[in-house]
């Protein structure tokens, strides 16, 4: 496992990042101390990574009370390696409509493909008034495979 300054320059995890692979997304109640984990569909933009996400689920509740978050990317590859790529940090909540429509066209589109983020359902998600966008600057990073 590599952690911060070598993870983002081994040369696999750029294109590995760029994938619609699903990520996970683990939130803490902070009153129970219970871990939730959910499958979500996200953005890495080199700095940032973005997460598609609506104000009346359970994480968004959960880092609005504790945004420290952590988000897995992992796949096992058919004859290759397990690969993962683990980050660590503090959550930002985006509710701006300019940002979120932007964003979340852009995440739709990565997983739906151009045509596919025309379909009615999309297009609702991205002007729903509960569209927020989760924004991670990770302060850690390890990554593995």
């Amino acid at each position: 496992m590599t952690s911060n300054s070598d993870a983002l320059s081994k040369p696999w995890v750029k294109e590995y990042l760029s994938r619609p692979l699903l990520a996970r997304l683990g939130t803490t109640n902070p009153r129970t101390n219970q871990p939730h984990v959910t499958p979500v569909w996200y953005e890495w933009d080199g700095e940032s990574l973005w997460i598609s996400a609506f104000s009346s689920t359970r994480k968004v509740k959960e880092v609005r009370r504790n945004p420290k978050i952590a988000v897995l990317i992992d796949s096992v590859e058919d004859n290759g390696p397990t690969r993962g790529v683990l980050m660590e940090g503090t959550a930002e909540l985006i509710t701006d409509p300019a940002v979120v429509s932007t964003r979340a066209t852009s995440i739709y589109t990565r997983y739906l493909g151009p045509q596919g983020v025309l379909d009615k359902d999309p297009q609702s998600w991205i002007y729903d008034p509960e569209n927020t966008i989760i924004r991670l600057m990770p302060e850690r990073i390890f990554v593995w495979g």
